[in-house]
């Protein structure tokens, strides 16, 4: 599973104006929306939020991976988003979340899901990688952090 290929430079935001959770899933989802113009917004917030009802995807250690499965879709979607501020995401922890994940998925496309999430949360779990997300500049670093975090592991 090769993560960085299925996130785009445009899915990468590296400063959030959001200040809570359904605030973020809908820049998170917006920031895919404008590439991808027959994107259903409305069903893609539900989802996540249903989602997040189950359980907070907030994992602990600043990190959170939102993710749901879509009828619709093709293929994975994954975008990023940071907060240097924190963001409230009723995590294991209480801590606040700086690192996002978000991750959609085609309905019928589980295998390949659940590698994609698996694989992200091994890359998480290095520090110096989520340093390194932390304190890169721009969206062009983020996603040289993430692809050669991504061949490494």
């Amino acid at each position: 599973m090769i993560i960085s290929g299925l996130l785009r430079k445009e899915f990468i935001i590296e400063e959030l104006k959001s200040t809570n959770k359904h605030e973020l899933l809908e820049e998170l989802s917006r920031s895919i929306q404008k590439v991808y113009v027959k994107f259903d917004l409305e069903a893609v917030i539900k989802v996540l939020t249903e989602r997040e009802k189950l359980g907070s995807t907030g994992i602990g250690d600043n990190i959170a991976i939102p993710h749901g499965k879509l009828s619709g879709l093709d293929d994975l979607i994954l975008a990023f988003g940071r907060s240097n501020s924190g963001i409230d995401f009723d995590t294991a922890d209480g801590k606040p979340v700086n690192l996002f994940f978000l991750l959609l998925a085609p309905e019928q496309n589980t295998d390949q899901y659940l590698k994609a999430l698996a694989k992200i949360s091994r890359m998480l779990k290095d520090k110096y990688f989520r340093k390194g997300l932390m304190e890169a500049d721009t969206k062009e670093q983020i996603f040289q952090i993430i692809e050669e975090k991504d061949c490494q592991t």
